[in-house]
């Protein structure tokens, strides 16, 4: 593993080595308010983008098409489109993947620091060797210019608030990662008449923490988000800003705000033929298995019908929280039919992971859970042990059968209720 060929963190490696992201962090703990995270946008790079969400085990699909295409490839990122620990489970059990088959590869992720220190310990793990953290204000009132809304465990708070939970915890996560390490990068976002004037504040208080380097992005207008107004800063100013930011910590110049799917060399035009292998990996699991196991083993692999567990009161309704579950119901796909296969019981409350880890061992062979709603352990714990966790709502044969037959089921993901008691109406991402 050799950290000087990372091509973000050095930029003598940047002609020479490339680096792919894995979009398999779908959701986000806060809104920005030059933020507007359009899907499926080829013609655009910057962060937030995507072609299509992968799962941790599409994820690793697509790496391996990607290692035998690229022979420049050094480090494999997680930067969103969301942030990678508002997907705790889908980026720890991504990496897990990628170490296992990739000893060798630098790990990295990028992060906007609010919920990363839980998981210090698993980035130590997993040697991550490195974190960019994106700090666009280390004055909470200027913060609040900054953020509509951040998600502090299950409660949506306003920007005031917000902008100061959240300073406070990046700042314990570059505490932490630094005492582990760990090499860190800080992104700061230039925004004309809100943070330009702030970014000389940004980097002398970083650099208090031993930051390995620092990263002025220019804010890229985006059109439908509430800065949309504001003009990009002009390469000038850019180049003063670094300038001066430098005297309290390196730069980095050669910043290209990839994209969360980007792949190749930096600077490169995004490879469009690797966005629709994206769109396919998303579409059709079944499309993955025929290429990358041959017809032998996707034969040997019909002699063993796969399984999909559900939590149910009735056996109509996807309607249950797994941790209110006594019973799990069991499908199968027997010609064109869904059929109930068996009922399992679910372990007893108490005992913590271990519980998790016996229903782990009941339903080994099922590849998918389907509740209304799921804590963070079981869903950690299953995942782990390959089962996949889809928290959704509606009818137990058009989920169970969507996933038999590789179809999307993003339109019945359960949404949670709005802080004023409503169900949102949005994407998902909070009450704005």
């Amino acid at each position: 593993m050799r950290l000087e060929n990372h091509p973000c963190f050095n930029e003598g490696a940047c002609r020479t080595y490339g680096r792919i992201h894995l979009p398999v962090a779908s959701r986000c703990n806060i809104q920005c308010n030059f933020c507007n995270r359009k899907f499926d946008c080829v013609n655009e790079s910057r962060p937030g983008v995507t072609s299509g969400i992968l799962s941790p085990d599409q994820a690793i699909r697509y790496l391996d098409d990607a290692m035998a295409e690229r022979k420049d490839i050094s480090v494999v990122g997680i930067a969103g489109p969301g942030d990678p620990f508002a997907n705790p489970f889908e980026t720890i059990r991504t990496m897990e993947l990628i170490r296992e088959k990739y000893p060798e590869m630098l790990l990295c992720l990028a992060s906007n620091g609010l919920n990363l220190l839980p998981y210090v310990n698993e980035i130590v793990r997993l040697n991550v060797s490195h974190v960019s953290i994106t700090v666009n204000a280390v004055d909470p009132s200027i913060g609040a210019r900054i953020y509509s809304w951040v998600r502090s465990g299950k409660s949506t708070i306003g920007p005031d608030e917000g902008a100061r939970i959240l300073l406070e915890n990046q700042i314990a996560a570059i505490k932490a990662l630094k005492e582990a390490g760990v090499i860190v990068k800080i992104n700061s976002v230039v925004i004309p008449g809100i943070n330009l004037e702030h970014i000389l504040d940004i980097a002398k208080k970083v650099s208090e923490f031993k930051v390995d380097i620092f990263n002025c992005m220019p804010y890229y207008p985006n059109e439908g988000s509430n800065f949309e107004h504001i003009k990009e800063p002009s390469k000038e100013v850019i180049i003063r800003i670094r300038k001066d930011a430098l005297k309290y910590v390196k730069q980095m110049h050669h910043c290209t705000r990839c994209r969360a799917d980007a792949v190749g060399l930096l600077g490169e035009v995004p490879d469009k033929s690797a966005m629709e292998k994206i769109k396919m990996y998303e579409k059709s699991k079944t499309m993955i298995l025929l290429k990358e196991e041959g017809k032998k083993k996707i034969e040997k692999r019909k002699e063993v019908t796969p399984l999909i567990a559900v939590a149910s009161l009735e056996g109509v309704l996807v309607n249950l929280h797994l941790g209110e579950a006594v019973q799990l119901r069991i499908y199968k796909k027997v010609g064109s039919d869904i059929v109930l296969d068996a009922v399992r019981d679910v372990p007893e409350p108490g005992g913590g992971d271990k519980r998790w880890e016996e229903l782990s061992d009941i339903i080994k062979d099922c590849s998918h859970l389907l509740v209304s709603g799921a804590g963070d352990s079981p869903r950690r714990v299953l995942l782990k042990n390959g089962v996949i966790v889809h928290e959704v709502e509606g009818m137990i044969e058009d989920a169970v059968r969507s996933i038999f037959e590789g179809k999307s089921i993003n339109h019945m993901i359960r949404r949670k209720p709005r802080a004023c008691g409503s169900e949102c109406e949005g994407k998902g991402m909070g009450c704005g």
